[in-house]
């Protein structure tokens, strides 16, 4: 008979995790720590990254630590379903960058007995809700919400500011372009 703590376990079968956070915050981290332990329980893995995210390597999934796992690269989240085979735990990182569909994907393979692990920032450059993960998070059985340090007052950071003046939603970088702050910090900045 499984305890209550038991069923709602991170590892739970035919599920949805969620890892979100702002820029440099570790949720790639979590990511790769997490399907680590699915390859130690000898489980069949799946990653995928979006296809547009070349920042360390085309073919891996890479924390800013510089861990790393194997990945497939997609340009759209039905291929997901495709691509994913008999795997028993599927991983996305990155998610923010998919369109509304991966919402059906994911429940499509959690309804199907998947552990479906989906790593990407919960709010844009702006301070505003990212892309599909809102929809993302209302569907999780588990989320986990990670922050990095704030660059400016060393509090818990939230945000992902843009040290540039570009406009456009979807910038890709690093440290040379964004920088974690806290709200405060934040705030101050967009004024």
């Amino acid at each position: 008979m499984f305890l209550e703590s038991q069923i709602n376990h991170p590892m739970q079968k035919g599920s949805i995790e969620v890892i979100c956070g702002s820029m440099f915050s570790g949720k790639t981290e979590e990511l790769l720590r997490r399907l680590k332990r699915a390859q130690f329980a000898k489980l069949n893995i799946a990653v995928f990254k979006p296809k547009i995210d070349k920042r360390y390597d085309t073919q891996k999934v890479v924390s800013h630590d510089e861990n790393t796992i194997q990945a497939t690269p997609i340009d759209c989240a039905e291929n997901i379903l495709k691509l994913a085979n008999e795997a028993q735990v599927v991983a996305i990182d990155e998610a923010q960058f998919f369109n509304s569909d991966l919402v059906a994907v994911s429940n499509e393979l959690a309804n199907a007995g998947v552990r479906v692990i989906i790593a990407g920032l919960d709010m844009d450059f702006l301070g505003n809700p990212f892309g599909v993960m809102p929809q993302i998070l209302a569907i999780a059985e588990h989320i986990t919400k990670v922050h990095a340090i704030c660059v400016e007052c060393n509090g818990i950071a939230n945000h992902s500011f843009r040290k540039n003046a570009n406009k456009n939603l979807v910038q890709l970088g690093e440290k040379q372009e964004y920088k974690p702050l806290c709200r405060s910090c934040f705030s101050s900045k967009m004024k």
